[in-house]
């Protein structure tokens, strides 16, 4: 990635506003473009826009929306800021904090209203960290089914995505204002591509090996769970405009990733009272701190897997959820008469299964620390299965106001260069156990509308 002189540079073609990206950030983006009456481009480096929104479960948290008044649900944007600081122990930015709580619930209302976005308010339990029900998903709970839903919005609103074009050079002038890009197609053509303004909405960099290495030392052999064009772009050309980053070493883990068949198992199973187990029976951590954190605890286990346990109460919760469904037609989940019998299947030693199954009664206090007071203790029959933890995007990045502006490390903002999403510094503090669920698609929608709304006003003037 490399930034250019944009003197004396001539462009096939001008659009208003260019977005680098075509994922949920770049796509909301492009919507709040086009409602402001400004033509917008996504540009996508993949045949198909997709990203990792669409391996994500696509559950979006906001208050106050039209959804949580309709269930008559009481909560706030700073209840919901509140849990961020919380989760984050106080080191996100406050700024952003509070625009994104403040806004959040009315960009979903308007991604349902104006857009068609079927989004519905996730019942049944309450993500950990969080202290209302307010994760707002589609129907089928994944990202590909949002992402689906957002290209057909893009589309109908009149935004252009040109994909197979992987953007390699920004042309920027003296004071970093960015004049337009170059990009390669896959036959090795080359283009020159000019705007007014360019929103960075291509991720973090969790598929780059050395900066994960260097950045994410404990997630260096980790299974990557996102999306392989996530290579640091929006880090690498922020970092040669001058531009500030903060909390690299931040990102989502996931402690319940299927193996070895690579599906997302819904943390609802221990959100009702399931628990985790390593290869010698023994739980080894309190599962509700939070499943970015789990992905560390259950790396740090013999051969790098645990198993989730629990009952068909935990089952039926999970059962709203696309992917548990695919996980349960291949086999990975499977279901047992009694602890003996998920033991045997599994190789685990029985009499430790049944100590931590029994744990689940709250007869004592938890040895970490876990409440279990309020779930019935787990009752065969059982569910089992076998999982590992993995990387799934990072949540550190480039500085922005709340506006989405690409800050210096003077506080001086960029001319006209606006980030969203992962390419961002998002609201996650600066390491792993800051992520509070659903963090990343707050960052993706949230400040893509922001970016959105801030270059098309930047550029109609």
């Amino acid at each position: 990635m490399t930034i250019r002189p944009a003197a004396g540079v001539s462009f096939e073609a001008h659009i208003p506003v260019l977005i680098v990206g075509a994922g949920a950030a770049g796509h909301v983006a492009a919507l709040a473009c086009r409602d402001a009456g400004i033509d917008c481009a996504m540009l996508e480096r993949d045949p198909q826009p997709q990203g990792s929104t669409a391996l994500s479960s696509g559950l979006v948290p906001a208050a106050g929306t039209a959804m949580q008044r309709a269930k008559n649900l009481a909560d706030t944007p700073a209840l919901f800021a509140a849990d961020i600081q919380r989760k984050a122990k106080g080191e996100a930015d406050p700024l952003l904090v509070g625009r994104l709580s403040e806004t959040i619930g009315a960009t979903v209302d308007w991604l349902a209203a104006r857009h068609a976005i079927p989004f519905e308010l996730v019942e049944g339990f309450v993500y950990p960290g969080h202290s209302a029900l307010r994760m707002h998903g589609t129907p089928r709970r994944t990202g590909a089914e949002l992402m689906d839903c957002l290209a057909a919005a893009a589309a109908a609103a009149g935004a252009e995505v040109l994909t197979n074009a992987h953007v390699v050079a920004l042309y920027a002038d003296g004071d970093g204002r960015v004049h337009g890009v170059g990009l390669v197609r896959p036959d090795g053509t080359q283009e020159r591509l000019g705007c007014d303004a360019l929103v960075l909405a291509c991720n973090g960099f969790g598929g780059n090996a050395e900066m994960v290495a260097q950045f994410l030392p404990e997630m260096r052999d980790a299974l990557y769970f996102g999306h392989a064009g996530n290579r640091g772009d929006a880090v690498a050309w922020g970092r040669a405009l001058g531009t500030a980053t903060r909390h690299l070493g931040a990102y989502q883990g996931h402690g319940s990733v299927a193996d070895p068949h690579g599906i997302l198992i819904s943390w609802a199973v221990m959100m009702e009272g399931g628990i985790q187990v390593n290869r010698d029976g023994n739980r080894f951590s309190n599962e509700h701190h939070g499943y970015s954190e789990q992905s560390v605890a259950v790396l740090q286990q013999p051969g790098r897997i645990a198993f989730n346990v629990y009952d068909d109460r935990c089952h039926a919760a999970a059962l709203q959820f696309e992917e548990y469904r695919q996980a349960m037609a291949l086999g990975a989940v499977r279901n047992f008469a009694d602890a003996q019998a998920l033991a045997d299947a599994f190789g685990l030693p029985h009499e430790n299964l049944a100590r931590a199954i029994a744990q689940t009664e709250n007869a004592s206090p938890d040895p970490f620390g876990r409440d279990f007071a309020g779930k019935p203790p787990l009752a065969p029959p059982y569910w089992g299965v076998r999982v590992t933890g993995a990387l799934f995007h990072t949540q550190g990045g480039l500085v922005v106001d709340d506006d989405a502006r690409v800050c210096r490390a003077n506080g001086a903002k960029l001319p006209n260069l606006f980030a969203a999403g992962g390419a961002a510094c998002g609201v996650s503090g600066p390491a792993v156990w800051g992520y509070l669920s659903g963090n990343g698609l707050l960052s993706a929608i949230g400040l893509g509308r922001i970016a959105g709304d801030a270059a098309a006003r930047s550029v109609s003037g």
